[in-house]
């Protein structure tokens, strides 16, 4: 058989699904073996879009997304792509095609030494010179980009290689893997921890936001009766109506909800990592009592050293320190009532919706028109903040954002993998202007795909965050505006439909016409929507004087102990 027909075999044998691709010479003997294959080919028109397409179906399958490019150009180009799988720890597998080993004729040509570029970028990466190694090589990748923490792998197949003819071979046999578990002492220990806290709350990360968390996860808040605040990417483990719910942290500075963990005697963090949100903001003054609860190791940080770690499979850790503290609860009152403060500060209650719209009534008419399953996809920008801080999420991974590589340029991608995904589920990325046009050209392989997403564009004509932040600086206004084409042209263009808020229109209006539209029609619908930041300086004033009221009445509460 030929070699590239027993790596597609030994994808399939993984449970390759897609493979997101843009294809090139080196790489056609295996987008031939895919041809033939239970495998779908996604090609897209950007390499980077691919994989973070692929990283995307990783972070919500737990199974690696796959990517296939060719050697050079087509190499670097995912190199975004892997970052944004390797901080966000997402399981994906990369595959790139290379000049041939034995007899490349062309020199030099398109060749860049992929193996290395991709070594710090990567949890793993071979390049396969026999292709009897296919199998060991393959089955290798698949096993790391999931093991904890999950991340990008990457496999370099040559041409030559590709093409040889090999004995007939199999895939090696797949073998389920049971994940360790926490040490017994390490387990009475946390339980005695939590047993002897006063005011304990838990911080619910991504690390939290995989299968069979939630569950055990719920049932231990519920029979402590200890409240948990979620960082951006932990945000819908623990439903936000719930009644121990305390939110979610959204800017890196002291916001509401940080008043629970200052309060705090003991924060349990849950799948936490450092890089999704900095302990700088919610232990500033370096005192925290950390019980540290997580797959992996912490990594160290001045302002984040836990007193214990408990290392090894979430779920079980927490079913097993739940049963040893028996019966052990504690007063929920106080954060009860920092549940309503901060519900009142966070929630708008109702919202002008006409354009230009301010970014927290944009919060609140998207879950206006978005069902509790629904998925709502955030590329990067200031609206990024506000969606964190004030959208409610009542599932695990209803709203998918980015703090970790914090690129722009992922939202449609993300957006269009959750399509792929969960193709019944209703699905809205929400995009600015910066960011969309730097993979927007995707927006005709959504149409080809026929998805029935809607992308909400969020228009303010310039990179905003960065003019927010220069202004914060006392800078000039300088450098940050540019032109747009008109969107709803540039939709249509791509055979997708484009729709407009005016002013006077709103936008729960014309994205419920629009996501009718995109059912019906079995396309993609943009909504050009502008949008008022100057909210962002007022968001600003408010917290400086409103967070250290809180918690000053919070501390009151508590007898005046800090």
């Amino acid at each position: 058989m030929k070699a590239s027909d027993l790596f597609v075999k030994c994808l399939e044998n993984e449970g390759v699904e897609y493979i997101f691709a843009v294809p090139g010479e080196e790489n056609l003997d295996v987008i031939d073996s895919v041809r033939s294959s239970s495998i779908t080919l996604i090609v897209t028109r950007h390499e980077q879009h691919a994989a973070f397409m692929a990283a995307t179906y990783g972070r919500l399958t737990g199974l690696p997304g796959v990517v296939l490019s060719t050697l050079g150009p087509g190499a670097t180009n995912l190199v975004t792509g892997l970052a944004y799988a390797q901080l966000g720890g997402m399981p994906l597998v990369a595959i790139t095609g290379q000049k041939a080993v034995k007899d490349n004729w062309q020199g030099t040509f398109q060749i860049v030494d992929v193996v290395s570029t991709f070594r710090p970028l990567t949890k793993w990466n071979k390049s396969i010179v026999s292709a009897r190694s296919i199998p060991m090589f393959v089955s290798h990748a698949f096993k790391e980009a999931t093991a904890e923490r999950p991340g990008p792998v990457h496999i370099e197949l040559p041409e030559d290689v590709a093409g040889e003819d090999v004995p007939e071979d199999r895939p090696l046999p797949r073998r389920e893997i049971r994940r360790p578990v926490a040490d017994e002492k390490a387990l009475d220990q946390a339980a005695e921890m939590i047993r002897s806290a006063r005011r304990p709350v838990m911080l619910i990360s991504a690390g939290a936001n995989r299968k069979r968390i939630g569950r055990q996860l719920i049932n231990f808040l519920e029979k402590t009766g200890i409240y948990a605040v979620s960082t951006q990417m932990g945000k819908g483990v623990l439903s936000e109506d719930h009644p121990q719910s305390l939110f979610s942290m959204g800017i890196h500075k002291k916001d509401y909800v940080n008043c629970a963990l200052e309060d705090a005697d003991l924060v349990i963090t849950v799948g936490y990592n450092i890089v999704e949100f900095p302990p700088f903001v919610w232990n500033e003054n370096n005192d925290k009592k950390i019980l540290h609860i997580d797959f992996v190791m912490a990594e160290p940080d001045v302002y984040y050293r836990p007193e214990l770690e408990v290392v090894g499979d979430i779920s079980h850790a927490l079913w097993a320190i739940r049963t040893r503290m028996g019966d052990v609860s504690f007063d929920n009152a106080h954060h009860a009532e920092l549940r309503k403060v901060f519900d009142e500060k966070l929630h708008e209650k109702s919202c002008k919706y006409s354009a230009p719209i301010k970014p927290q009534c944009l919060v609140h008419g998207v879950r206006e028109v978005m069902d509790r399953d629904g998925i709502v996809c955030l590329d990067n920008g200031i609206y990024k903040i506000w969606f964190a801080r004030q959208y409610k999420t009542y599932r695990d991974n209803t709203l998918l954002l980015d703090n970790a590589l914090a690129t722009m340029g992922a939202g449609l991608a993300s957006a269009m993998a959750a399509k792929v995904v969960m193709p019944g589920r209703q699905v809205l990325a929400v995009v600015g202007d910066g960011g969309f046009m730097m993979n927007s050209q995707d927006l005709e392989t959504a149409v080809r795909l026929g998805q029935d997403l809607v992308i909400l564009l969020v228009r303010d004509d310039a990179y905003g965050f960065i003019r927010w932040k220069q202004a914060q600086m006392g800078f000039e206004d300088f450098g940050m505006t540019f032109g747009n084409p008109d969107f709803v042209k540039y939709a249509e263009a791509y055979g997708a439909v484009g729709m407009r808020v005016g002013e006077g229109d709103s936008l729960v209006d014309v994205l419920g016409r629009a996501f009718e539209t995109a059912t019906r029609r079995h396309l993609p619908v943009l909504v050009d929507c502008p949008i008022d930041y100057s909210e962002n300086v007022k968001l600003e004033r408010d917290l400086h004087g409103d967070v250290s009221h809180i918690l000053a009445c919070a501390v009151d509460q508590q007898g005046g102990e800090s």
